[in-house]
């Protein structure tokens, strides 16, 4: 029990509050939206931001979404825990791996099943499964503000940089996805609701971790 104390010494109130209002987010979405196939706001979205992106940029997001997809964000989180691994940070490897393996289970293997919500029709990419919520944006939620943190930690100087980059990013590959017809603008809200939440979940997990490793190399007693 000391140990659960202390996580949520460490979560906090605002951030507790945060990770409801995120749930609830996501609860009202599907209250909201149900098993609507082809909800007349998120069409709308969809139609306006075809018709407002010019081609050339288009095809642009067409390969961000490519680059963002599964398979090379793999190759990404592998080629991170690998080199957490060289740099012993077992601390880091082991909740970098919790981050992105558990939001994965979390999207794929239980919330999609659980909504069940088709994506649109008209897409520019192959794509299958279900669409609510959306697994690119939780995804990116996590990895890369997982990875901000346990990069700022390790060089502080390159802590702005890498929050701004990921951020841009994140926005690019959520853009990128909506444009590609492969979620609905509700998709990404909620997936960016359930990324923020496991993330906030793994960032305390990660920071309780860091303190008690701490206490420990200095012979402190941990704290009830």
């Amino acid at each position: 029990m000391s140990g659960l104390r202390r996580w949520f010494r460490c979560l906090g109130p605002w951030r507790l509050l945060a990770c409801l209002a995120a749930m609830a987010v996501v609860i009202a979405i599907e209250l909201t939206i149900g098993n609507d196939k082809s909800p007349e706001a998120d069409e709308a979205v969809l139609l306006w931001l075809g018709d407002a992106i010019p081609a050339p940029l288009g095809r642009f997001l067409v390969v961000v979404y490519q680059v963002s997809g599964t398979r090379v964000t793999a190759l990404l989180v592998m080629a991170s825990l690998l080199f957490l691994s060289l740099k012993r940070a077992w601390n880091d490897l082991t909740w970098l791996a919790i981050g992105t393996a558990g939001i994965l289970l979390i999207v794929d293997q239980w919330l999609k099943p659980l909504f069940d919500r088709a994506r649109p029709l008209g897409r520019l990419v192959e794509v299958s499964g279900r669409s609510f919520p959306s697994g690119h944006a939780a995804g990116a939620v996590v990895f890369y503000f997982l990875m901000c943190a346990i990069l700022s930690k390790r060089y502080p100087h390159l802590r702005q940089p890498l929050y701004l980059g990921s951020t841009l990013w994140v926005a690019l590959i959520w853009i990128s996805t909506l444009y590609c017809r492969v979620h609905w603008f509700t998709d990404i809200v909620a997936g960016a609701a359930v990324g923020f939440i496991w993330l906030t979940i793994c960032l305390t997990g990660w920071k309780v971790s860091l303190a008690s490793q701490s206490e420990r190399n200095r012979g402190i007693p941990l704290l009830d």
